[in-house]
């Protein structure tokens, strides 16, 4: 029996292939910058020896569905998937669920269409999220595919984490409150936190953070979020890779009373123009780093102010935690979710 796990994000599809009742990852590797000039493609596979393989090379890369296409490929060559049947489930990452789904869901065409309605609510991810469901679905028409929701694990914040201060009516009646995002991250590794600590998780105060092309902070109380940096879209909280993260809301008149800027530009230029691209051109912190290393001052201050904002949400948390055991940091490794 084998699983196969996609994590198909904004710029990249990262993916582990699982067998075994041991849940041993026999294969594991990413897509990388989908859609720009240059494509990544790298994975890694177990022989029939037990050895380490690797493979990486470049080139274009259009879309998510080519993405996911080159993975099974490199799955198929290497001879760690040789039969489809192999494939016992397909787990999906899915950014929004909306206040629908709280836990795994197996995907029929009715969770899709769900899955398709609130990508208003996550522009950038769902999308995505939907096409690796949808290309994996066509690829393994027998195969269960299940979609696990960023969203679930921040259920748990209290009302006054999770409402805004706007009229009741927007909230019962449009849902409009905050969601929170990466559920699936901070919750692994707080648990991992937690077992380095050699201390149980329901004892344990937390801030984590996850830090890529995405990024976000989350305030866990006994590994139950109270807190945590993303609201109602993946738009609000910490500095991203294109996105602005937290801004003064009466901006957005100002832009579209002065600049003319449509709602479709404005969503456009926040969630896709800004960030650490729109501080410096850049939105790969490694090669922001390069430059900033060799003096670019736009580079310098992409840093500090990415800085600045990761500092301001860690003591914010640490006065709602009262009482910190521990701060962890995930590591986006080499492609950019």
């Amino acid at each position: 029996m084998k699983v196969l796990v996609l994590n198909s994000g904004s710029s990249s599809i990262k993916f582990k292939l699982f067998e075994g009742e041991t849940w041993r990852a026999v294969a594991s590797g990413a897509v990388a910058r989908i859609g720009e000039e240059e494509g990544e493609v790298q994975y890694q596979w177990l022989d029939g020896d037990g050895n380490r393989r690797t493979h990486q090379a470049s080139a274009p890369i259009a879309n998510h569905g080519e993405g996911i296409d080159r993975i099974i490929a490199g799955l198929r060559t290497s001879g760690v998937l040789t039969d489809l049947g192999e494939l016992a489930a397909i787990g999906h990452r899915v950014v929004h669920g909306g206040e629908r789904f709280h836990q795994p869901t197996v995907v029929d065409d009715g969770v899709a269409e769900a899955i398709r309605d609130v990508i208003p609510l996550a522009p950038l991810h769902n999308p995505a999220n939907l096409d690796g469901i949808q290309v994996a679905r066509r690829l393994f028409p027998t195969v269960p595919s299940v979609a696990v929701f960023d969203t679930a694990f921040h259920q748990t914040m209290p009302r006054t984490a999770y409402r805004y201060a706007i009229p009741n009516s927007l909230y019962k009646e449009h849902r409009v409150r905050r969601y929170g995002f990466h559920g699936t991250s901070h919750q692994y590794v707080a648990g991992r936190a937690a077992a380095f600590l050699c201390k149980p998780l329901e004892r344990c105060n937390l801030i984590t953070l996850h830090l890529g092309n995405g990024a976000s902070a989350t305030a866990i109380r006994g590994g139950r979020s109270v807190d945590t940096s993303m609201g109602m879209t993946p738009l609000e909280g910490l500095v991203m890779g294109t996105r602005c993260g937290d801004l003064d809301p009466a901006i957005h008149f100002y832009l579209c009373n002065h600049l003319g800027l449509t709602t479709q530009a404005l969503d456009d230029l926040l969630n896709r123009q800004s960030g650490l691209l729109g501080l410096c051109g850049v939105n790969d912190m490694r090669e922001i780093q390069r430059l900033a290393e060799e003096g670019d001052d736009a580079a310098e201050l992409a840093i500090g102010i990415t800085a600045h904002r990761i500092k301001k949400y860690i003591g914010a948390y640490y006065a709602e935690l009262g009482r910190l055991d521990a701060i962890v940091l995930t590591d986006a490794g080499p492609a950019r979710a």
